[in-house]
C-alpha cells in the first residue's frame, strides 16, 4: 500500500471530498459563511481563501493518498486567516502556534494510522518554518464528521488540553516533542533494519 501526502494547491483542491470543497465554516465569520451559503457561492469563498493563504503565507493542507486514490486531508493556518476561531469560548489561539483547523479521513482508511501521519506531517512543515506549536478546538460530544475535530482523536494523537471547556476545549501539541518522537521511532527502526542486513548471508551449496 503505497501512501503519499501532497501539498494542498488549487490543483488538487478537487481531490477533497465534495461536501469539504464547498464547506466555509472555518474560513468565513459566521455571517458571511451563512451568506456564502444562501448565495451558492461557498465553493468559491472556499478556493479563494486556499489562493489567499497560500500566496500570503505559504502551505496551509496536505491531501493523503493511498495507492493514488484521495482518502483523506487535513487544514492549517495562523488565526489571523480562521475567522470563525474567535467565535469559539475557548479562543483566541495562542500567539505561537498555528491552528490545525480541520481533517478527515475517509472511512474505509481510518484506523490504519493516517491521522497521525498527517498531524507528523504538518508539525515538521511547520517546525521548518519556526512555530513552536500547534492548536486546535476540539469537540468533546462528536458524535459524527463534522468541522471541528473530535478531542479524543485530538488526545490520541498527542495534543494536550490547554484550557478546558464542556464542549470546545482549546487543545495544543508541542512540535518538537512530536517530531522527535517521531524521529527516535525511525532511528530505531533503522538500526533494527541494519542490524538485520549485517547478518551474514548464508553461501550457495
Amino acid at each position: 500500500m503505497g501512501r503519499r501526502l501532497v501539498p494542498l494547491t488549487l490543483d488538487n483542491l478537487r481531490d477533497l471530498p465534495e461536501r469539504c470543497r464547498s464547506c466555509v465554516f472555518w474560513e468565513l465569520d459566521p455571517v458571511s459563511g451563512e451568506a456564502a451559503v444562501k448565495e451558492g457561492i461557498a465553493a468559491l469563498e472556499k478556493e479563494s481563501w486556499i489562493s489567499a493563504v497560500l500566496l500570503d503565507w505559504g502551505s496551509c493542507g496536505r491531501v493523503v493518498y493511498v495507492d493514488d486514490v484521495p482518502v483523506g486531508f487535513v487544514l492549517y493556518a495562523p488565526p489571523a486567516y480562521v475567522p470563525r476561531s474567535a467565535a469559539f469560548p475557548t479562543s483566541p489561539v495562542s500567539p505561537d502556534a498555528v491552528q490545525l483547523i480541520t481533517g478527515f479521513i475517509m472511512p474505509g482508511y481510518q484506523g490504519q494510522g493516517l491521522g497521525r501521519v498527517m498531524v507528523q506531517t504538518v508539525a515538521k512543515d511547520l517546525l521548518r518554518r519556526g512555530f513552536k506549536a500547534i492548536e486546535a478546538f476540539g469537540d468533546a460530544r462528536w458524535k459524527e464528521p463534522a468541522c471541528v475535530l473530535p478531542a479524543d482523536h485530538l488526545l490520541a494523537v498527542g495534543f494536550k488540553t490547554v484550557r478546558q471547556h464542556p464542549t470546545h476545549p482549546r487543545m495544543r501539541l508541542e512540535l518538537r516533542t512530536t517530531v522527535s518522537w517521531k524521529e527516535d521511532v525511525e532511528m530505531a527502526l533503522d538500526r533494527l533494519l541494519g542490524a538485520v542486513q549485517k547478518e551474514p548471508a548464508l553461501r550457495p551449496l
